[in-house]
């Protein structure tokens, strides 16, 4: 339980806490609202409990999932690895749960070019240069 004290969660707590209370003050005051004759507060009045419901499930979640405790370690390198969907008797359910890691960076290398540049190629770069140098010409105004 002392997980759950820490300066981190003690701010979660306040959080659930203040959204929860303004939530259904907030649906009070539509309640009073379409009670004086606003028919469009009705809605608003099941809304606003449905949000402060909304930050109880998270916030709830989150206290189990901290409570569960860290995920199992992976096999050490030495060890065999089980085969896909197999698994020892004595081994724990949450060891056979995905692990989510970090995604890997690639550096991105520039393809090596063949070192003859294409005719083709040149000419329409020339053309795009050309249009770009003259923003008022029509493309039939092309001297090449």
């Amino acid at each position: 339980m002392k997980r759950l004290w820490t300066p981190a969660w003690i701010a979660r707590h306040v959080a659930m806490v203040v959204l929860v209370t303004g939530f259904l003050g907030l649906g009070w005051w539509q309640v009073s609202r379409a009670a004086a004759g606003n028919a469009i507060s009705w809605g608003y009045a099941v809304e606003w409990p449905i949000f402060a419901g909304f930050v109880v499930f998270v916030w709830w979640r989150e206290v189990r999932h901290t409570l569960r405790g860290p995920a199992a370690p992976a096999d050490a390198p030495g060890e065999a690895s089980t085969a896909a969907g197999t698994r020892p008797a004595d081994a724990p359910e949450a060891a056979t749960r995905p692990v989510v890691r970090r995604p890997v960076r690639v550096a991105r290398v520039a393809a090596a070019a063949d070192g003859g540049e294409d005719g083709d190629l040149a000419a329409y770069n020339h053309y795009l240069q050309w249009l770009n140098d003259n923003p008022g010409a029509k493309p039939g105004d092309y001297p090449g």
